[in-house]
């Protein structure tokens, strides 16, 4: 924080031990003392775009460090209130089973999240989820609280490795052995290094330790479903927000529902802000159950299905180990033997892929009633996107088979051409049905770093705009919402930039990048896991703490 231009020296003595301002004695008379400011030091004004953000990222820095040091002190003082000083269930005035869930960490007493509030001044139920984080980090994380401690990686990132493997341990009262959560964690934190979003960080940090036990998500999903409450807080002037805490997919089917509603009313005309509308329906919804003359709403349904690979040689070299086996391995190099990765799709493959469809469900897998079905077809190795149907194309195309040899004879050999890849491009500025539907099915939300939006609410955008010769091809468009739209447009500054894969990268007015990837895509290093010990990550587009 001290690489600013110009010079300047700062002198501080203090006792080992933290004072009162009133030990210091009365102030010299036309003396007025105050804290000292790091502004006194650092000239804000002086500094140009690079400095400031510069800064901001160093702020970062001390802002994790201070997180972790503050994770410390509630470990402390946490470990000097045990549990053994509380009462027992043969005494009065023991807490009600079933009333209030038992959130108290493991040995620490019922009343410790309580001390802590007033210490620190925050809600028993901010206490509470800081007691948690941090006896975890403490007990079960040291190597996630060692990098938090050196300003390795930020808070966020921290509380996303917390929050997936916080006790699973058996140490913690689970059921998977500390070495294997400890090999968890380096890979999460080699995803942290290298620049993973907080809330990808968290996603595939939970998919590792799933592909560990499977077992583990059911049992933090009934521990969670214990403190699901439904609480009302009051805002500024005269309003206030009603916040439920649901399963996922229920809070998911609940927001689609009032937005659903609110957008027949806007259908409508109603010229009302799409919020304030979304709000008015929720009211509606929960006062006047009763009411039938409403319309339903249904979804949208997208299968996400990883296609088979067809490599014809044995298991080998140039082949990924089956099973629970995870190493190294390398991609086929043989051009004559048919894949998927890189290669057209198959009419085999599709067959295959209707028949597992058919198989899911009596009546086969079909859109819901007045909702619409998509099936995006993944890479099994890479987890790119190769393809986005509906259930309607995808009979269709293996009806009619390959355009050369026709449908083969029941048990015959598949001839191996291509039948469905990703849309081509178009000579003219608006997209296709097919592309957006392509497009859609490969962002899932918006593309900007950070933004959580659903790709409903988005909008195909060509990253090189079409005015400038860039072409309206899915290599070229990337899903972004109306406000980081009209930013990318609009904000003088910013440059975005994707490959063919459709990593995106953007650049900000101030030189700082962050790069973001379609969910579900690896790349090729990411295949293999590192384990305890290995060789440290290599350099990121993003450097830590980003």
């Amino acid at each position: 924080m001290f690489e600013a231009g110009g010079y300047g020296v700062a002198l501080t003595v203090a006792p080992a031990r933290p004072s009162l301002p009133d030990a210091w004695g009365p102030a010299p008379e036309g003396v007025t003392r105050r804290p000292a400011r790091l502004t006194d030091m650092l000239d804000v004004d002086g500094f140009d775009d690079a400095e400031i953000a510069r800064e901001l990222a160093a702020v970062a820095v001390g802002r994790a460090k201070l997180a972790a040091y503050e994770a410390a002190l509630v470990a402390g003082l946490a470990a000097r209130r045990p549990q053994q000083s509380d009462l027992t269930e043969d005494q009065p005035g023991h807490g009600v089973e079933g009333y209030l869930p038992d959130r108290a960490p493991a040995g620490v007493s019922e009343f410790f999240a309580d001390e802590l509030a007033v210490v620190a001044g925050i809600s028993r139920a901010a206490a509470t989820a800081l007691t948690e984080r941090s006896l975890v980090l403490r007990r079960e994380l040291p190597a996630t609280w060692a990098a938090l401690a050196d300003g390795l990686i930020d808070q966020p990132r921290a509380n996303a490795i917390v929050k997936a493997l916080g006790g699973q341990s058996e140490d913690a009262g689970g059921r998977v052995t500390p070495a294997v959560v400890a090999e968890v964690e380096a890979q999460a934190l080699e995803w942290a290094l290298a620049g993973e979003t907080p809330v990808r960080l968290g996603e595939r940090c939970a998919a590792a330790l799933i592909a560990v036990d499977a077992a583990a998500a059911d049992r933090r999903r009934r521990k969670a479903e214990r403190c699901m409450d439904v609480q009302a807080r009051a805002t500024a002037d005269g309003m206030g927000q009603l916040v439920a805490d649901l399963p996922m997919p229920v809070a998911a089917a609940c927001r689609d529902a009032v937005d659903g509603y609110a957008r027949m009313l806007k259908a409508d005309g109603d010229t009302r802000p799409i919020g304030q509308l979304r709000a008015l329906v929720l009211q509606d919804l929960v006062l006047r159950p009763w009411d039938t003359s409403r319309q339903p709403v249904t979804a949208h349904l997208e299968l996400i299905a990883p296609l088979p690979v067809l490599d014809t040689r044995s298991a080998g070299e140039g082949t990924r180990p089956t099973g629970g086996d995870v190493g190294p391995f390398t991609p086929p190099t043989d051009a004559d033997t048919p894949t998927v990765d890189g290669a057209p799709i198959t009419a085999g493959q599709l067959r295959g892929l209707l028949e597992q469809l058919d198989a899911m469900c009596p009546g086969g897998l079909q859109a819901p009633a007045g909702g619409s079905l998509g099936i995006s077809l993944t890479a099994p190795r890479t987890g790119a996107l190769r393809a986005s149907v509906t259930r309607g194309e995808l009979e269709q195309l293996v009806r009619r088979g390959c355009p050369q040899h026709g449908r083969p004879d029941p048990g015959a050999a598949d001839c191996g051409c291509g039948v469905l890849d990703r849309p081509p491009p178009v000579d003219r500025y608006r997209p296709t049905p097919a592309q957006r539907r392509y497009v859609r099915a490969r962002d899932r939300g918006c593309r900007h770093p950070g933004c959580r939006r659903p790709a409903r609410w988005t909008e195909a955008d060509h990253v090189h705009p079409y005015a400038e010769g860039g072409q309206t091809a899915c290599e070229n468009l990337c899903s972004l919402c109306r406000r980081h739209h009209r930013l990318k447009t609009h904000a003088p500054g910013w440059r975005f930039t994707m490959t063919e894969d459709g990593v995106l990268s953007v650049t900000t007015p101030s030189g700082v990048t962050r790069t973001t990837r379609p969910p579900g895509f690896r790349l090729p290093d990411e295949l293999v896991l590192v384990p305890v010990g290995g060789p440290p990550p290599g350099p990121a587009d993003d450097p830590p703490p980003f």
